[in-house]
């Protein structure tokens, strides 16, 4: 499942010869696995005897796992296959260029030039020549007759080279994308025991026998069976459908399968199947059999994140109504919710329109002319030897007419798009961003709020206990093991070492001198690094209690928010340890022990009392409190599945203060997103009062701010209507002011982020960026615009619904991602603005050339030459301009601005103006200023003039001046900043003026051109670097003046969507904004075609029932909710930061002192 070089063996060709080495065949292993529940637990014990006699026949210790010799796990991958399935294959090169020539306009020239070719070849007897109403040619025009088809020749070459071109650049994003899918497959590791040691092995290297450890948030990367578990419960909607969350056990139900994700618990399994014969890889090879489109891109999405994904979307969470769903889905167009995209695909439309109809009117009139000068004022007869001739004059204007069409729609545009996104991600990969989804890159620059999580990824995640609260004192320093009692040190180190994931453990240090490595759950690092503090030791006790001896577990999860393990104690009777929360697990204590570790009991007033005391001081400071408590249970087995009766009647051992350091740079980029103009909102699952004081730290909030801090259960009382529906109107009251939201649940993360972005609150939609690192947050991350997973914290659920993977887990390199994102938008803009001026100029000067003197002053070769450069060449150059800190210092665009500013449609006038004065001043006087042979109304097969050539030469080199001047979009007078940090943009600009000479001085007929004089040389370089001088004249004129100004460009506004939607269930309009400019003839969306096919190579999850279902998560989760929160307004106060925070937190009143309200 990584490399794509890489073959699985197909199911069928396992060697007979090496089944006697293991106790079972790869079908008998395949045939278990289809088994379930009572079904399988039969067939286990009637065959095997036990899961452990299965281990046995499979060689493996369900303890120690393999030995990792490397000649045996050849041996296995070569008798039960390899955990890949291999991936489908790249397109070569030759079906690239078949694709690129399937484009209509190339077509349509293609035939013209070969109609062009085949004409020229045919000699009509000399004779006729004067009746036919053509000049007699003299015998030096013998040659340039012979050499008539050198045009159309031309034409043919030209077509070949944009094939090559476009081919090229598809293979080369092929090969891009395929580069970044084995990195994100090679990132993708699972813990497996070989050997005694847990080691994180790549999912490829998973093989039958292998003991794996699960644990909550894992996608399981192969089948297998439970050999251990605590309270395993598994989503496996993604193979089944079905949404509740199947419980694991060894008794009930052990097996486990590929593609399905951990819900909760943790425990051991043995692997029984891989790659092509796990039940994903089955299901896929039965999708291999039909090759049809929805196969493509399902094998697509299956070979993004190397494990066995789902074949479903990830939250299919209506099994039942998935039939119905399905039936809609189809009429469904591809989901595309770029905003760029959506804006480029209505805006090449249009010019496509005007181009068409340009082309059109260009070769009527010339054909009526020709028609009118020989038929009706000549008053030539036709005759039928004049046939050919005619008719090459036809051709001739036809091919006219389709040069005008090439030059007028803009193929460049998609070009400019990938290789701006293409650019950006690989650049961004050096910023920590893996980005998963081409578009997302793009919609982080509209980004107008970040949800982010607390613990990681705006605090340093290297958790640590400072302060604790051991009977009946409050330890602002950690004691000495001496002060406290023997019984009650035993208990704390026993309720830590026992009841915390045994994968959570604290490694010595990589360097001499630095802090020990945390690996698991920090905060279970944090109270190990506490063990170890007051001088203990976790191994011995884990020694002493392996995991197999756990009676019991109730994992953590968002809605217990606490975790206990049971075990037997050994005299008779339980001892069960519980530690969480310290306010939920304080409401389940009825006893305390004290100084002398006796159980004393603790009433209502004590716990508030403490609250008081202990723990608000501790959440003041921005400590996460945790509660270590236990209770003891006679013989008799209590019932165990009643939680509810299970935890009460708790004894606290402890309170202690976690402390997560603010990450040092998290305050500046917080500052830098807020003079962008995004609204960063902390959504945690702590304390009100940590929450707030951490939020206070990174700058979140800040005093004389009018803000809101919301625990989740207030959160919901205020927007949930008496049925516990959310309102959006009692949202859109709260989200604008809303800050931090703390003791939130999953649910209401999600019902949050759709909140904002279903609100119509102000006058842009709002683009919501969220981050997460949970199995939960999933529904969070699919809704949201853009979707950050943490890429070291982070589950592989929360990945596979993110769009962007935050290699470092800091909240920095989303700000980077913000400037990423708004570069892609102004390197489109400047090619854009480049673009549009050429084709203006080019199209006028074809049309009315073609119009006045029967003939296009540029030729059609010339035409594709100056497309060429003015697409390919110059989308590269603009395309790849890095970004740079001015661009977090404006606003961000919104949903609904217009590509084309009106700043962009005053350079794009002002510079086509400039070009065509100088171009009709050289048509038409040109011979009278350089004392040359007028080039105008030559005879079909003339050979070129220099008059023509410096018309083209001029032309070329004024767009080569004018590429310098549109590196600046907003009206910057320097265009020259920063330009030899873009090597690229130098040496396109180089490479092309080079390429020009050539052509001039040796491109000859096929070019139309001939050679010029080195004055000639210096007026047209002359008139060439006027553009930079006419772009200061451009730029002094200020935008306001113009005001008949239009932009163009927009996006779609909220009407047209909804009259689209009209008959589906769930308006998303994100999803809608391009229902109406995809139904394209030209080159533009064949292109942009190709090119999504390309980036749906590594765009996951992309069937339509995941659009149907995204937002339908939220309502299966249970929340239970908890108390109290506040509103608050930080006053202004002056004094030493620390005081102004204890303000903040003090002041329970809501108002504003001093600050405005904002927006």
């Amino acid at each position: 499942m990584t490399n794509p070089t890489e073959h699985a063996l197909p199911a069928n060709s396992m060697v007979e010869s090496h089944e006697g080495d293991f106790g079972c065949t790869v079908m008998d292993l395949r045939k278990l696995m289809e088994l379930r529940s009572t079904d399988a637990i039969n067939q286990i014990n009637v065959h095997y005897g036990s899961v452990m006699n299965l281990c046995s026949r499979l060689k493996t210790n369900p303890v120690e796992g393999l030995s990792g010799n490397p000649a045996d796990l050849e041996k296995r991958k070569h008798v039960f296959g390899q955990n890949l399935i291999p991936p489908k294959k790249a397109k070569t090169f030759l079906e690239l260029v078949w694709e690129a020539l399937q484009d209509v306009t190339l077509i349509i020239l293609e035939i013209a030039a070969i109609i062009s070719l085949v004409l020229s070849f045919y000699r009509p007897p000399g004779e006729e020549n004067e009746q036919c109403g053509l000049p007699v040619s003299s015998p030096e025009d013998e040659g340039e007759a012979e050499a008539g088809w050198i045009e159309g020749a031309a034409i043919l070459f030209s077509v070949i080279i944009v094939v090559l071109v476009t081919a090229f650049n598809d293979w080369s994003k092929e090969k891009q994308f395929r580069g970044l899918q084995n990195r994100i497959e090679k990132e993708q590791k699972f813990s497996v025991i070989r050997n005694g040691h847990i080691i994180q092995l790549p999912v490829a290297e998973i093989v039958v026998g292998d003991i794996a450890q699960i644990k909550y948030g894992d996608l399981l990367p192969a089948d297998g069976i439970l050999i251990q578990g605590n309270d395993l419960k598994i989503d496996e909607s993604s193979l089944t459908g079905e949404s509740d969350h199947v419980k694991k056990s060894l008794e009930r139900d052990p097996m486990l399968l590929s593609g399905t994700h951990v819900m909760e618990g943790s425990g051991r399994m043995v692997v029984t199947a891989v790659g092509v014969n796990s039940q994903t890889g089955i299901i896929f090879t039965l999708l291999g059999a039909s090759e049809g489109e929805e196969e493509e891109k399902k094998k697509k999405a299956k070979t993004q994140d190397g494990v066995a994904l789902e074949i479903q979307p990830l939250n299919s969470q209506e099994g039942i109504d998935s039939e119905e769903k399905e039936k809609k889905v189809t009429k469904l167009p591809k989901k595309e919710k770029s905003v760029l995209q959506g804006k480029l695909t209505r805006l090449a439309v249009q010019i496509g329109k005007a181009g068409l109809i340009m082309s059109a009117i260009t070769v009527l009139i010339l054909i009526l002319y020709f028609v009118i000068d020989n038929f009706v004022i000549h008053r030539r007869p036709w005759l039928p030897e004049c046939t050919p001739i005619y008719i090459q004059y036809f051709v001739k204007f036809f091919i006219i007419g389709i040069t005008v069409l090439v030059v007028a729609v803009p193929e460049g545009l998609p070009l400019a798009v990938t290789i701006s996104l293409a650019y950006s991600v690989k650049k961004m990969m050096k910023d920590n961003n893996l980005v998963r989804h081409l578009d997302a890159c793009e919609t982080m620059g509209n980004a107008t709020a970040i949800c982010s999580d607390k613990t990681g990824t705006l605090t340093m995640n290297r958790m640590t206990v400072v302060q604790a609260y051991i009977g009946d004192t409050h330890y602002h320093q950690l004691p000495d093991p001496d002060v406290l009692a023997p019984k009650v040190l035993d208990l704390i180190v026993n309720s830590i070492s026992i009841n915390s994931a045994y994968t959570s453990k604290i490694l010595p240090p990589e360097k001499e001198g630095g802090l020990p490595r945390q690996v698991g759950n920090k905060t279970e690092c944090a109270l190990l690094g506490l063990v170890a503090d007051l001088k203990q030791d976790y191994h011995a006790v884990r020694s002493e209690v392996p995991e197999e001896k756990l009676y019991k577990v109730y994992t953590f999860n968002s809605v217990r928010k606490s975790m206990s393990t049971v075990i037997e104690k050994p005299g008779g009777g339980f001892r069960m340890y519980s530690k969480g929360a310290s306010e939920i697990i304080l409401r389940k204590c009825n006893r305390i022990l004290d100084k002398k570790g006796e159980a004393v009991p603790f009433k209502n007033k004590d716990r508030d009392e403490m609250v008081r005391t202990v723990i608000e001081p501790m959440a003041c400071e921005g400590l996460r409190t945790i509660c270590i408590a236990y209770r003891d249970f006679s013989d008799v087995e209590p019932p165990w599945d009643n939680e509810a009766e299970i935890l009460t009647e708790l004894t606290c051992i402890a309170v202690v203060g976690i402390e997560d350091p603010v990450r040092p740079e998290v305050p500046d980029a917080i500052a830098k997103c807020k003079r962008a103009g995004i609204t960063v909102r902390m959504v945690t699952g702590d304390n009100i009062n940590t929450a707030r004081a951490i939020a206070t730290k990174c700058g979140i909030v800040t005093p004389g701010d009018d803000f809101l801090c919301l625990e989740g259960k207030e959160f919901n009382r205020l927007i949930r209507n008496e049925k516990g529906e959310v309102e959006q109107e009692k949202l859109d009251k709260i989200w604008p002011k809303l800050r931090v939201l703390a003791r939130s649940s999953p649910t209401d993360k999600h019902t949050l982020v759709k909140g904002i972005i279903d609100s119509t609150v102000g006058e842009q939609r709002q683009v919501v960026a969220v981050t997460g690192d949970g199995t939960n947050d999933g529904p969070a991350l699919k809704k949201a615009d853009v979707g950050f997973a943490m890429g070291i914290a982070g589950t592989d659920v929360a990945k596979e619904a993110s769009d962007i993977i935050l290699t470092d887990d800091n909240f920095t390199s989303i700000v980077k991602a913000v400037m990423w994102g708004r570069n892609v938008y102004d390197s489109i803009s400047k090619f854009l603005q480049f673009q549009l001026t050429v084709n203006v100029v080019a199209v006028i000067v074809a049309f009315t050339g073609a119009c006045i003197t029967q003939d296009s002053p540029l030729k059609a070769v010339q035409m594709l030459w100056v497309n060429l450069i003015m697409d390919t060449f110059a989308s590269l150059a603009l395309a790849t301009e890095p970004p740079t800190e001015s661009l977090l210092k404006r606003r961000p665009y919104g949903r609904n601005k217009p590509l084309i500013s009106r700043t962009m449609m005053k350079n794009i006038l002002g510079h086509a103006v400039y070009q065509l004065t100088v171009i009709f001043l050289l048509v038409f006087a040109g011979e009278k200023l350089f004392d040359i042979d007028s080039g105008r109304k030559a005879p079909l097969h003339s050979p070129p003039s220099q008059h023509y050539t410096i018309i083209f030469n001029t032309f070329v080199l004024m767009q080569l001046f004018n590429e310098i001047n549109s590196r600046k979009i907003h009206g910057e007078r320097n265009v020259f900043a920063g330009i030899f940090r873009n090597l690229i943009f130098c040496s396109v600009v180089l490479g092309t003026f080079i390429s020009q000479i050539i052509i001039v001085e040796f491109g000859g007929k096929p070019f139309s051109c001939t050679k010029l004089t080195l004055s000639q040389w210096f007026w047209c370089l002359f008139i060439g670097i006027g553009e930079l001088l006419w772009g200061q004249v451009i730029s002094t004129i200020p935008t306001q003046s113009l005001k008949f100004l239009k932009e163009a460009g927009h996006g779609t506004t909220k009407e047209e969507i909804t009259k689209d939607a009209e008959g589906l269930d769930e308006i998303d309009h994100a999803e809608m904004e391009l229902r109406r400019g995809q139904i394209l003839w030209f080159r533009g969306l064949n292109r942009i075609q190709t090119q999504i096919d390309v980036i749906n190579t590594f765009q996951t999850g992309a069937s339509f029932k995941g659009v149907l279902k995204r937002q339908s998560m939220g309502q299966h989760l249970d929340v239970k909710h908890v108390p109290s929160s506040s509103y608050v307004t930080v006053a202004p106060v002056k004094s030493s930061p620390s005081t102004s925070v204890a303000a903040a937190v003090s002041s329970p009143t809501l108002g504003n002192q001093g600050g405005q309200s904002v927006p």
